[in-house]
């Protein structure tokens, strides 16, 4: 069958990115950071346009939660005005820029044989097709990421933030027009149509990301030929063990579940050691019910607020026995799953049995158990007396982050840089005749390989 008009648009698209791609190889660094920079500048001065489109967008989404079509979780994450998420989205445009370059570093260089040179090089992936929902800032983050790591992209946004990543858009084709970069370097489209014939263009697209719903990332995955970096769910916990302390306890697990209850990387389950069910987790239950949330608790953590003397006004309305299912369950919102257990490694069977490998914290005084909790549990990334919120890409030091991967490829956790290059290799003869590998061998007038290491981080031509 003939592909239709929109298909060859779109094929259009992908080989411009892949040429852009190409052609940008050549380009100096300095070319790659002066393009952030121009970014960075055109956000400041188109910020209040910026805002208005975004309150526009926010206003539709309204009509639409409000409808019961759209989550509240999601259009939380639509509002770019939320607290500082305008200013770190900009400062991560200048701390990406200001970043040491992940290309061209040699991770690996040996000595084949006399004047013959091996090095392993750090290079780019290629062109990136990046699908994203309700996060405008995303356009930003991405762009700045693939820019200053030298691959080409291909964005697609939600259609609840279509005013917005316009804006966006438009202003990173400003700033990228005020240098040598190709223009198709960081392009965008908008349909879904356009994001399903992508999706079979392994010859141009060379890695896909997508942000968003459990939904969406498994339709992604489940649609495409071409490689996938991601995570499904953000089934985060915090486990208190029995030497937790009382203040960091509720510090920790607070911030986890309320600083941004609608993130990945907020918490969906607390596990209480048993031997707290009746000192620090009444108290901890108190705060959370102070701060609005919905607890979902086992027989266990449900008796021991029952039978607490402590004042808890909301026990009725906003605590309820939990089901198998609520611990499975990443609910984006002032919910929190409870369940009691016995021990560090009992959490630990339960966190790898119910997560999605993606963060969980661990609130102990001892040493041990914070040693056999980070090891045993099967997480991109485990912490200690610390909320799982701290996991991003801009808190990390990354400056930003194209994503959250949680699977078993060369990149996990968030994603920055580092995360989106890959290597080649480069060999070198200086030899008068080359080099052939007839030469090398067992037996009479056969050379033998010499494999002495190169100490180099940079390659000499």
């Amino acid at each position: 069958m003939a592909p239709t008009d929109p298909e060859i648009l779109v094929e259009d698209v992908a080989k411009a990115a892949k040429s852009a791609f190409e052609l940008s190889q050549l380009l100096s660094t300095d070319v790659r950071k002066l393009a952030l920079e121009k970014i960075a500048d055109r956000l400041e001065s188109n910020k209040d346009a910026i805002l208005a489109a975004n309150r526009e967008d926010m206003q539709a989404a309204q009509v639409e939660v409000d409808a019961g079509r759209m989550s509240n979780a999601l259009l939380k994450r639509l509002d770019l005005s939320r607290g500082d998420k305008w200013d770190a989205m900009v400062k991560g445009v200048w701390d990406v820029a200001n970043l040491p370059d992940p290309t061209g570093i040699v991770t690996y260089a040996t000595q084949v044989d006399d004047d013959l040179e091996l090095y392993r090089v750090t290079c780019p992936i290629g062109v990136l097709l990046v699908i994203f929902e309700a996060r405008p800032e995303v356009v930003v983050n991405i762009a700045a990421l693939a820019i200053k790591s030298g691959n080409a992209a291909i964005l697609k946004g939600g259609k609840e933030s279509t005013r917005t990543t316009l804006l966006l858009s438009r202003v990173i084709s400003e700033g990228l027009a005020q240098t040598t970069l190709p223009s198709t370097y960081i392009q965008s489209i908008q349909t879904r149509g356009e994001v399903s014939a992508l999706l079979a263009l392994d010859q141009y697209i060379d890695l896909v990301i997508p942000r968003g719903s459990n939904s969406l990332v498994k339709n992604i995955q489940n649609n495409t030929r071409i490689p996938v970096m991601g995570h499904a769910d953000g089934l985060c916990h915090v486990y208190l063990d029995e030497s937790a302390d009382l203040e960091k306890a509720i510090r920790i697990v607070l911030d986890s579940k309320l600083d941004y209850p609608s993130a990945c990387n907020a918490a969906e389950t607390l596990i209480v050691h048993t031997a707290l069910l009746h000192t620090v987790w009444p108290k901890v239950a108190k705060a959370l019910l102070d701060a609005d949330v919905h607890l979902l608790c086992d027989q266990n953590t449900l008796a021991a607020l029952h039978a607490s003397r402590l004042r808890l006004e909301k026990i009725e309305s906003h605590v309820s026995v939990a089901s198998e299912s609520s611990y499975d369950t990443e609910h984006l919102d002032l919910k929190l799953s409870v369940i009691a257990l016995p021990s560090v490694h009992s959490a630990i069977q339960f966190i790898n049995a119910h997560s999605s490998h993606h963060t969980d914290s661990i609130v102990t005084e001892s040493q041990e158990a914070a040693a056999v909790f980070c090891r045993g549990v099967d997480s991109a990334g485990t912490f200690i007396n610390a909320s799982t919120r701290f996991a991003d890409g801009f808190r990390y030091g990354f400056g930003t982050e194209v994503g959250i991967s949680t699977g078993r490829i060369h990149a996990r956790g968030p994603v920055g840089l580092e995360g989106l290059v890959i290597y080649k290799y480069m060999m070198r003869s200086k030899a008068d005749k080359g080099h052939v590998v007839g030469e090398f061998g067992v037996g009479k007038g056969k050379k033998s390989y010499k494999h002495a290491p190169i100490k180099t981080t940079t390659v000499p031509f």
